[in-house]
């Protein structure tokens, strides 16, 4: 049986419902929050508690993996000098590395995930730039659901960046 991709997707401003109208239509089950700090102050709906009940009432389960996987960590050692995020020292970082393989396991049992983040536009954020980036050198096939519901090759997308 061939594997399923993961799948990552933007939040942007969407409706609740057609955030899940499109985890839906790709055959989610599993929505992961990469957010660092889940809450929009513009988008209320996701919010972490309306979202988690929200997806959980439509049967998609709702996981925070903020904490390992977001793109602004905790560790102060992931930083450069003037503020912004190192993105390769975070994929040497222990709690990055067992979100990686988190989610590389949920793709060895071909569950059915995708990463979310608040950009709508995959190329502008950090699930392509670094969880995608990170999955992809592994071998994992993800596929970004765009701003427009289609579907990006993370291969065709890194070529790009």
């Amino acid at each position: 049986m061939e594997k399923k991709a993961i799948y990552s997707i933007g939040h942007g401003t969407r409706s609740a419902q057609d955030l899940l109208a499109l985890l839906q239509k790709f055959g989610i089950l599993y929505l992961i929050d990469v957010r660092s700090v889940p809450h929009s102050a513009f988008n209320p709906q996701f919010n972490q508690a309306p979202l988690k009940a929200f997806l959980e009432n439509n049967n998609v389960h709702y996981v925070f993996m903020g904490d390992a996987l977001g793109g602004r960590p905790k560790d102060r050692l992931c930083y450069k000098l003037n503020g912004k995020v190192d993105y390769s020292i975070v994929k040497t970082r222990p709690f990055f590395i067992k979100g990686i393989h988190r989610l590389k396991t949920a793709y060895d049992k071909n569950i059915p995930v995708a990463f979310m983040c608040s950009e709508y536009k995959p190329e502008h954020c950090h699930r392509s730039r670094l969880i995608a980036a990170a999955l992809y050198e592994q071998g994992i096939n993800v596929m970004h659901i765009d701003e427009n519901g289609a579907l990006k090759d993370h291969a065709t997308l890194a070529g790009a960046l």
